[in-house]
């Protein structure tokens, strides 16, 4: 079901540069992506992200946290600032904006695609998906403990989201601006959205990606493994690149923003 549009809030650097739509994860917002902005400007793109629904500045409504909903929201996005030959980056939960928006919405006014550390091709392990880095117990008690103890929840969250093992390799202040976009989210968004990433098949929607991809993950990633997901989706797109970058964790777009800059816009260029 697709929800009615909400009122996004979009960053747009403006310019007459080819576009590039950054799509952040969760349960963060668009500044999410403040490594990724200048230098991509400074590579001559016209940089928009956007908070997604129910996060940051973006209107809060009670429902819509689906994928078909929320590609229909980057579908609003592109459409409504006219994009053209746009490249789409999917972060973590972004990733599957990216995907379902090739099946829902064709590629038309899509250059080439991105998934960062993105949850596609299915995250949830089940009989039909042995490969699934999610088991059931494990999402099941991620869910709870966010009804229960949601501060306490994204405390461990952003920890793990910027560790490698027990090391945070991030600065406490950047794990603190990551807490307070998490502060940010909606209860009811964050809760659905969780549900959303973590049980939605993309399989049949990388079957529509045709245009260029590159696969952008780290190697020490305990939050969305990377052999469970960016490899998988590596393999079934067969014109893709991939980007492993050594001893990052899930959120490599902070903590290793020179390598991820370094793989991204030559890639853009292309």
């Amino acid at each position: 079901m697709s929800a009615e549009r909400v009122k996004l809030h979009i960053d747009d650097t403006g310019g007459s540069g080819r576009p590039v739509v950054l799509i952040h994860g969760w349960p963060l917002a668009a500044d999410s992506w403040s490594e990724q902005t200048g230098p991509l400007q400074d590579a001559g793109h016209r940089v928009i992200s956007y908070d997604r629904r129910g996060f940051g500045q973006s209107e809060k409504p009670d429902d819509g946290y689906d994928y078909d909903s929320l590609a229909d929201d980057l579908a609003e996005v592109i459409n409504s600032l006219d994009l053209k030959d746009v490249t789409l980056v999917g972060f973590s939960m972004g990733g599957g904006e990216v995907a379902r928006y090739a099946s829902r919405h064709g590629l038309d006014r899509v250059h080439s695609v991105v998934f960062a550390a993105a949850v596609p091709p299915f995250l949830k392990q089940s009989s039909d998906n042995p490969d699934g880095p999610l088991d059931d117990e494990t999402f099941q008690g991620l869910r709870s403990s966010l009804e229960k103890d949601r501060e306490g929840f994204f405390e461990d969250f952003t920890t793990g989201f910027f560790s490698v093992g027990d090391e945070l390799v991030v600065s406490e202040q950047q794990r603190q601006e990551a807490m307070q976009m998490a502060r940010l989210s909606d209860q009811t968004a964050a809760l659905a959205c969780m549900d959303a990433w973590a049980t939605t098949d993309f399989r049949s929607d990388l079957d529509q990606v045709t245009v260029p991809a590159l696969v952008i993950h780290g190697d020490s990633d305990a939050t969305v493994p990377f052999e469970g997901s960016g490899e998988r989706t590596h393999q079934a797109l067969a014109d893709s690149e991939l980007a492993l970058i050594k001893g990052a964790p899930h959120g490599l777009n902070v903590s290793h923003a020179t390598e991820f800059n370094a793989a991204l816009i030559p890639f853009l260029a292309r």
